[in-house]
């Protein structure tokens, strides 16, 4: 297989901005990406959720702009454009024909200096995003069990809140939330531009210098308070809810996308329920005992920066007891720290990472987002040219070495959904 590392190039302005570049000449098309070192772990109570809304803020306009002007003009020049947040980071991008690469930088640079931060701005996004909130949390199958999950599982960390917020926090933001944030997370030493496709790197790093050079630096953000404690004991909820189905989600700390113990980890949810011809699907979905029944782990670069949680979930089937279900599926997770499992299994489960890697990396946008996302969470760009070595080396013995660390009873969080009727969800109250 021939060499496939990514040879990016790190330039700095000195403000602080980090500059990632590679230049790929094969199509005449860029990626021009931002991505902030700032997400739901920066955030604390009574502003849980501000760096989502504020990526909704990012298109009411600036000086030079008018509201929802910004993709009106990416788009009428032929490009693409979104944003998204997560809990360690928050990235905006532009894909574009090769010859507007100037614009993207322009544009991307004034709302960074001139957003228009007003009240009647912030009262309309925080609308906005209170009804995503319950489109996607609370009146969502599942979502208000995986908030109560991350909320038990995490004591101390940010990561114990989602990253959409709570309804409470997104009513009480205010102006002055918006402006400090503003400030402090969107300062250029808290910024790393990607720019990454068919363009000169000089005449690049000119036209950012040209628009973001004078841009001031900010002092550093404060660190997140603290690390999560050892879990010590399984900790279990029940989630009332209408309901047909039964289910349970749980959650196992691990550690965070800097420790080498996420490929083997990576290895095992494989193992276990990636597609139809793992041990999950097999022995639950097949027979079925389950409608569905996963371990959800993101792959690098979407791993999360701190330890975090690895998820692993079962929705019974009608008239199977949920109780039962879940015994069986500690049961395959025992078998996997017995060292029960076969070396094909693994070798299957090696393959599909790489490949899912190496697919992604057809994309000049996915490879400007593998760059600037290791970057902010890692610290250096570099070591994703390490994942095909590091998913090629996992053994079987490190896949049984991880699910006993890690998949214990102690470490584990668990939250069952118990369906009831309409009547006692009344008696409950409203949720938000």
């Amino acid at each position: 297989m021939r060499d496939l590392s990514l040879d990016f190039q790190l330039d700095h302005l000195a403000n602080g901005l980090k500059i990632l570049t590679l230049e790929d000449p094969s199509h005449p098309i860029v990626s021009y990406q931002i991505h902030f070192a700032t997400g739901s772990r920066n955030e604390k109570t009574g502003i849980t959720g501000i760096s989502h809304l504020f990526e909704h803020m990012m298109f009411r306009g600036s000086k030079e702009l008018g509201p929802e002007e910004f993709a009106r003009i990416i788009q009428a020049n032929g490009g693409t454009l979104n944003a998204f947040t997560t809990v360690d980071n928050t990235t905006y991008f532009e894909n574009l024909p090769a010859d507007k690469l100037e614009l993207a930088i322009k544009l991307e640079a004034e709302r960074l200096e001139n957003l228009r931060l007003t009240q009647e701005n912030l009262d309309a996004e925080r609308e906005v995003v209170r009804s995503e909130r319950k489109l996607r949390s609370v009146n969502s199958p599942f979502g208000l069990l995986i908030e109560q999950l991350f909320a038990i599982a995490f004591d101390l960390h940010p990561y114990q809140w989602p990253v959409i917020g709570w309804d409470h926090d997104l009513r009480r933001l205010t102006l002055d939330d918006c402006l400090q944030y503003y400030r402090r997370g969107y300062a250029p030493n808290n910024a790393v531009v990607v720019i990454i496709g068919d363009f000169l790197r000089e005449e690049a790093l000119t036209l950012v210098d040209k628009y973001y050079g004078h841009l001031k630096p900010q002092a550093p953000l404060e660190q997140v308070p603290a690390q999560e404690r050892p879990q010590r004991g399984e900790r279990r909820s029940i989630y009332k809810k209408v309901s047909q189905l039964e289910a349970f989600f749980a959650g196992f700390h691990v550690p965070g996308i800097k420790d080498p113990d996420i490929f083997p980890l990576l290895a095992l949810s494989n193992i276990l329920s990636y597609g139809r011809s793992s041990r999950f699907y097999l022995r639950f979905v097949k027979t079925g005992k389950a409608v569905e029944a996963k371990v959800e782990a993101e792959p690098p670069p979407f791993w999360p920066m701190d330890p975090g949680l690895l998820q692993v979930y079962a929705i019974a089937a009608p008239g199977v007891e949920i109780e039962a279900l879940e015994k069986e599926i500690w049961g395959a997770i025992e078998e996997i720290k017995n060292g029960e499992f076969e070396e094909e299994e693994l070798a299957k489960a090696k393959r599909g990472l790489e490949a899912s890697f190496i697919m992604g990396l057809q994309s000049i946008f996915f490879r400007g987002l593998a760059g600037g996302l290791y970057e902010i969470k890692a610290g250096g760009w570099g070591m994703v040219n390490n994942l095909l070595k590091e998913y090629k080396g996992v053994t079987k013995e490190d896949v049984q070495r991880v699910a006993q660390r890690y998949l214990k009873e102690d470490n584990r969080t668990v939250v069952t959904l118990e369906p009831i009727t309409p009547e006692e969800n009344e008696l409950l109250g409203a949720v938000e």
